[in-house]
């Protein structure tokens, strides 16, 4: 059994966090610079964005991790470190800086940036910072850390997952951020994932490839992948079951609670993604293979006709047909099944490829709601997917149209 518990990366044994101002961002008040630290070394592995334009932090990660260990993360918000001729170099100096102070090894640290592009980092800010940073490390520290690496978001995603693996109660937490910029197609914007599951580093970056296949990568908020997308996951093993090194029972119990994890991180992003008003599912069932259900629900959820529909509450079920016929994937049309479901009702709009009479007004109240489901059956097979995403708001644009000023 998978319950959800309070807190975030500090449940897992082992782990503390903090997450402090220390002055790369002007407003004083927001925290900007996170740390997770574990008392031993970590089996960990990530995963990162296919974006060709990678964040510096992101090359010196991939570098970190080939080994597969690591012991500590840190992130700063307010500048990605990305398209800096110096950028590597910077993100190499807090390394250093960090693995100092935590007297660890600086290889053995996941690093990640977020905010503006092509922005000089403030390096000597970091450095300057990092005692103090270190000095609030705390089991209490996970809240902290989750504030420190928001920028546009506007809640904090921090959630955790206890369950048994071995007889033995196991827990993963995780902090994530992310609400533009949104089209991961690998992982997520920044997710810090933490567990106290005794596990190899080979399996763990399996089960995060296979649970990022069916969350992050079915997020999209307006299409842009992002240069800096990363999703961490570091294993203390302290939890004392027998450690996982094959794809036997406990590493699928072990994927399952991850998932369940960050199907819940991708729901609040979805939900929070920048100016948006609701929350926008399409369940796809019925598809031929996993590949043509996953998008095909990718595409409904990223067209930005059916995004606005949402955002007006309109059943313009069209544009839903639309993105399906241009998804890419041979879908036959005259069989698909189109309703819209919230916590208000359910209406079917669309019947073997055609409209059908339904009453408009009971298809404004039902999309009136702030989740919307958009159910679309292919009749063509037994496989099914779920995407996330939202609707598109006027909001969207004032955000995004001043973001850098």
């Amino acid at each position: 059994m998978i319950n959800f518990t309070a807190g975030g990366i500090t449940e897992p044994k082992g782990f503390k966090a903090a997450g402090i101002h220390c002055g790369i961002r002007r407003n004083t008040e927001k925290k900007d610079l996170a740390l997770i630290y574990c008392e031993k070394i970590c089996d960990a592995a990530a995963v990162y964005t296919n974006n060709l334009v990678k964040g510096a932090p992101i090359l010196v990660t991939e570098r970190n991790l080939m080994n597969g260990y690591a012991q500590a993360a840190i992130c700063n918000s307010g500048n990605a470190n990305t398209c800096n001729a110096d950028g590597e170099e910077k993100a190499e100096q807090t390394c250093a800086a960090l693995a100092k102070e935590l007297k660890i090894n600086s290889s053995d640290i996941i690093i990640a940036s977020t905010g503006v592009i092509g922005q000089p980092l403030n390096i000597n800010a970091i450095t300057e910072a990092i005692p103090s940073l270190v000095k609030n490390l705390s089991v209490e520290g996970s809240s902290d850390a989750a504030m420190a690496i928001m920028t546009t978001d506007l809640v904090k995603k921090e959630y955790a997952v206890t369950f048994k693996l071995g007889g033995k109660n196991t827990y993963i937490g995780g902090i994530a951020k992310g609400s533009g910029m949104i089209n991961p197609n690998m992982a997520t914007m920044l997710a810090f994932l933490t567990t106290d599951a005794a596990i190899s580093s080979e399996m763990l970056l399996c089960a995060l490839k296979e649970s990022v296949k069916s969350t992050y990568n079915m997020l999209t908020i307006d299409g842009d992948t992002s240069t800096n997308d990363m999703a961490s996951i570091m294993a203390s093993g302290l939890a004392g079951n027998p450690k996982i090194t094959e794809k036997n029972k406990d590493y699928k119990t072990f994927v399952k609670a991850l998932t369940a994890l960050n199907t819940k991180i991708v729901r609040a992003m979805a939900r929070d993604g920048e100016g948006a008003t609701k929350l926008v599912e399409c369940r796809v069932c019925g598809a031929p293979n996993g590949s043509t259900a996953r998008t095909a629900a990718k595409s409904v959820v990223s067209s930005s006709l059916v995004k606005a529909a949402m955002f007006g509450s309109d059943a313009n079920w069209g544009r839903v047909l639309c993105a399906l016929g241009y998804a890419g994937k041979k879908i036959d049309i005259k069989k698909i099944d189109v309703s819209f479901i919230s916590k208000t009702g359910s209406i079917s709009v669309c019947r073997e490829g055609a409209g059908i009479p339904f009453s408009e007004e009971k298809a404004k109240k039902v999309l009136s709601d702030d989740e919307i489901t958009i159910e679309v059956n292919l009749h063509d097979g037994s496989s099914k997917a779920t995407a996330f995403g939202c609707d598109l708001t006027y909001d969207y644009v004032k955000i995004n149209g001043d973001y850098r000023t």
